[in-house]
């Protein structure tokens, strides 16, 4: 019988100790009993998921993680998520990510305009589209959406979720493509300021969206499909449009779970059942969370805590059903005390393979792991040889 793998990725789960935990992370201070399972009952290690001269973004760790190099294949996030939207790239469209923000007073007060609804969100965009020339936003799920430029030879950006709380006018992008940017973001302001979507929300104390944030501009890449990589047929299970629009340019199965929305409130025993049920037909299956990322991003400890300990009981419920080799690891840290992401190497466990003498799943535990420290593209070789 063929064998059958899978790897659990709890998005930004890895963190620094904090005073307020009495020194522990949040991966040490969450109940985990079925991750430290996997640790106990296997082997770990550290993982540099993100390779010298990159950002620490998601899009980078999980290319990496999927066995990728960024060095040959990535051009942009904003690229990856037009193809988890169905947006086919011709050769000189670019396509930025566009978040929808909340500026106030000359500060980036929030990267997602208080988690706006995606119907929301759709009704503004489809206002500003009515204004612009030669740009086109597309609307994706709440604050998540996408800018295409005809043409565009792209420019340097900042993720908005890296300068809350800063002046955003140090921030504006800045190359070949920022003059038309600039122009789009300030149009959305002038739109955005009396349309009756925000009037609705500061009404409801919500905070409205001011603006659009465009960011990681890129092409359409060039990447080989897993199956040429690995002779796996694979899916994926996520909410979020960059780890789909890896997916679909890997060629891999996207399993779309009713109630997974991206956020800490996603149906997280959903994507449990439909991963067994996925495992039935397929070699490789990749579950991406992004909770505990979002928690650490609003620099909420009890979130984050909280959310690892769901991404937790989701690994329980597959762990019963699933005879295979399995591998549980973050992306990245986003640690709660500087809401953005790091580079640092995070904790990864594999079950079924080898054994250590790691006891529970945590950042001090992977260093002490029988791999030791690896680059982020040799985690499939090593789970599936």
């Amino acid at each position: 019988m063929k064998k059958k793998y899978c790897i659990i990725l709890g998005d930004g789960m890895a963190d620094e100790p904090l005073s307020e935990l009495s020194g522990m992370t949040p991966l040490e201070a969450a109940h985990t009993p079925n991750m430290d399972y996997i640790a106990r009952e296997g082997a770990m290690g550290l993982l540099k998921t993100v390779p010298d001269g990159f950002a620490p973004g998601s899009d980078i760790a999980n290319l990496s993680v999927l066995g990728y190099d960024p060095a040959e294949c990535y051009t942009g996030r904003g690229a990856l998520e037009a193809a988890s939207m169905g947006i086919s790239l011709e050769g000189d469209d670019f396509a930025y990510r566009c978040n929808l923000v909340t500026i106030k007073n000359g500060i980036l007060e929030d990267f997602n305009a208080g988690h706006i609804t995606s119907d929301e969100g759709a009704l503004l965009l489809k206002t500003l589209n009515q204004h612009l020339q030669g740009i086109v936003c597309h609307a994706g799920i709440s604050y998540r959406n996408l800018l295409i430029i005809p043409g565009g030879q792209g420019c340097e950006s900042t993720p908005p979720h890296d300068i809350t709380g800063q002046p955003f006018r140090d921030f504006l992008p800045a190359g070949p493509d920022a003059e038309r940017l600039i122009k789009a973001m300030k149009k959305s302001h002038e739109i955005f300021m009396n349309h009756q979507v925000n009037l609705d929300r500061i009404k409801n104390a919500m905070k409205p969206a001011t603006s659009i944030w465009p960011w990681s501009g890129g092409k359409r890449p060039q990447m080989r499909s897993f199956k040429e990589m690995t002779g796996l047929s694979g899916g994926i299970i996520s909410a979020v449009d960059l780890l789909n629009g890896i997916g679909v340019y890997a060629g891999m199965e996207i399993i779309r779970v009713p109630g997974a929305t991206g956020f800490i409130d996603t149906d997280y025993q959903a994507k449990a059942r439909y991963a067994i049920r996925a495992l039935e037909r397929l070699d490789f299956l990749f579950i991406h969370v992004e909770a505990p990322d979002e928690a650490g991003h609003m620099g909420s400890i009890e979130e984050k805590v909280k959310a690892i300990e769901r991404v937790d009981e989701m690994i329980g419920t597959i762990i019963k059903e699933f005879d295979g080799r399995i591998a549980v690891l973050p992306d990245h840290p986003t640690p709660v005390r500087i809401k953005t992401h790091t580079a640092e190497p995070v904790p990864f466990a594999i079950l079924g393979k080898d054994k250590d003498s790691t006891t529970r799943f945590s950042e001090k535990e992977g260093a002490k792991g029988m791999y030791g420290l690896m680059p982020g593209t040799g985690l499939i070789p090593l789970l599936i040889s």
